[in-house]
């Protein structure tokens, strides 16, 4: 009995020091609060990397579609607090950067569309 009476009493405490506003129950809160946002902080982070790797990547091939792709994620990852803003923000440059490039290929074609053989 001794036992249950003794689990039972911190219970008590608990319970009553969030309605009070104390301390305790504010850090037990914000601990629980605090596990919740990580895997939307590591989701937005994963945006900002997949963004700057598709704006790379978009320099060399395929520009019309990473280039907009990047662009978008990086805007995501921005848009979720990333935790890797420098990199969101290169990944949203190297966007912009594959349009400004398919722009200059095109321009110096005459044409839209786009030829392997030459």
């Amino acid at each position: 009995m001794a036992l249950t009476t003794a689990r039972t009493a911190p219970r008590d405490s608990r319970s009553a020091g969030p309605a009070d506003g104390a301390s305790t129950g504010s850090a037990s809160t914000c601990g629980r609060s605090g596990a919740v946002p990580r895997p939307a902080s590591r989701d937005a982070d994963g945006l900002a990397v997949a963004s700057f790797v598709l704006g790379l990547l978009g320099l060399l091939v395929m520009n019309i579609v990473l280039g907009p792709v990047a662009i978008v994620m990086a805007l995501l990852a921005l848009a979720r607090s990333t935790a890797r803003r420098g990199r969101a923000l290169l990944g949203l440059a190297l966007g912009i950067a594959d349009l400004a490039v398919l722009a200059v290929l095109v321009t110096a074609n005459g044409t839209v569309s786009w030829s392997l053989a030459g």
